[in-house]
């Protein structure tokens, strides 16, 4: 039987804002933090003892969160329903000695983070974003969110062949922003944005700091029936996920089994870090809830054993210049609702069991689905189910929302999918 639909267009207006508030994973997790405080979920310390108190509670380290819903009458070895995602994407990243330029520029030395398409940074209006480390250890959130820099492309004059040859482009040599003209002064990227954060340049000891396009998301198209924007890869699922466990959360008491949000770091780049999916941080809090509520070990396995993960990321709609890349029996279409993602190489973790709970949480939601396969000859992508299912031996399913342009610095999607993404996840989250 279906359940009634909570979320609209009105939730794909919501993504718009939370992309604009969100351009690092440290300012994702703080936006999703500060929606489930105001859903009265609470922030619990990790170096401090837990209590098996029922309501909200949430985890944040660094570009991770873990929030979960504890029921009343919930016992040790009840199980977790897990909806999971990631809130990185492929940018530039700042380098520890930034200050750089030649022949009269202002450059910034940045890094390659994960497989972005390098072409998209090109010519376009950046910001800089991320966090500051003072000296007594703590963070501070920082965005430029104005034109700050760019990466200029040699002009068709200088460079004949690049509409028959194509692009080339050197990793180290050709992406390097400018910022303006004059000599390079070491401290200065630095200490302009301290003062953008209202802080000492002498206090900060340490900085993750990456680029960002300041061009606004916003509806495309005659009838306003796509979305272009920033970070959709994998920030829609991290939106999506965060209003479900709130919206479920809202029920209160008569949950059977615990829902979690999960929303790692570092997936693009392989998610081995102490915020990635493929390090301990998700299992650690698990079994502290377990723990927590006065279970043993044989509770936590119990409860293991009858969770269920939803790991949700984004994946190929089929492009109409390029069907030849698809796998020619399926082409996902934006708008067609979420898509099930399927590799028998368990480069996605579904099965058939997998493939029954999500097609049983669509029907719930009165969702319509589609299925995503690769084609043989393309190798096929991955995300962090399988590495959910191994780590934790947990029951994992993924899927996601079909889309363009993926790991551009300005992806697109259908604009009823976030909505319908979120209707399913929280179908799920309830069991």
């Amino acid at each position: 039987m279906s359940s009634p639909a909570r979320f609209d267009r009105g939730h794909t207006d919501d993504l718009l804002s939370f992309l604009t508030a969100s351009p690092s994973p440290y300012h994702a997790v703080a936006t999703v933090a500060a929606r489930l405080e105001k859903a009265g979920f609470r922030q619990v310390a990790e170096v401090d003892a837990w209590d098996g108190a029922s309501g909200g509670k949430f985890v944040l380290r660094g570009g991770a969160i873990i929030a979960w819903y504890v029921p009343e009458g919930a016992g040790p070895a009840t199980p977790f329903r897990i909806v999971g995602a990631h809130t990185d994407s492929p940018n530039l990243r700042v380098k520890p000695m930034p200050d750089t330029g030649s022949y009269g520029w202002r450059q910034i030395a940045v890094e390659i983070y994960g497989g972005t398409l390098l072409n998209t940074w090109l010519d376009r209006d950046l910001g800089l974003s991320g966090r500051l480390t003072l000296r007594d250890g703590a963070h501070r959130l920082v965005a430029v969110d104005r034109p700050l820099l760019r990466v200029p492309q040699l002009a068709v004059h200088l460079d004949r062949s690049v509409n028959t040859d194509g692009l080339k482009l050197d990793r180290q040599r050709h992406l390097t922003p400018i910022w303006g003209i004059g000599g390079v002064r070491e401290g200065d990227l630095i200490a302009f944005l301290a003062e953008e954060a209202g802080v000492a340049a002498d206090d900060v000891a340490g900085w993750d700091l990456m680029v960002h396009s300041v061009e606004p998301p916003a509806y495309l198209g005659r009838d306003r029936e796509l979305v272009a924007g920033p970070r959709l890869d994998n920030l829609l699922s991290v939106h999506a996920e965060a209003a479900a466990l709130a919206a479920v959360a809202s029920r209160g008491a008569d949950l059977p089994h615990i829902p979690v949000l999960a929303a790692f770091d570092h997936e693009e780049n392989g998610s081995q870090s102490d915020t990635g999916a493929d390090g301990p941080l998700l299992g650690t809090v698990l079994e502290r809830s377990v723990f927590a509520r006065g279970g043993s070990y044989e509770d936590r396995a119990r409860a293991f054993a009858g969770t269920v993960c939803l790991s949700s990321d984004t994946g190929h709609a089929v492009h109409p210049n390029y069907a030849e890349r698809h796998e020619p029996g399926h082409h996902p279409m934006p708008n067609g609702g979420p898509i099930l993602k399927v590799n028998v190489n368990q480069r996605y973790a579904t099965d058939g069991s997998g493939r029954a709970v999500f097609a049983a949480a669509c029907e719930r939601a009165g969702v319509p689905w589609q299925s995503f396969v690769s084609n043989n000859a393309v190798p096929c992508g991955t995300t962090i189910g399988p590495i959910t299912a191994a780590r934790h031996g947990i029951a994992t399913v993924d899927i996601g929302v079909a889309i363009l342009s993926m790991h551009s610095a300005r992806e697109l999607c259908g604009a009823d999918d976030p909505f319908l993404l979120a209707n399913v996840l929280a179908a799920f989250l309830e069991g």
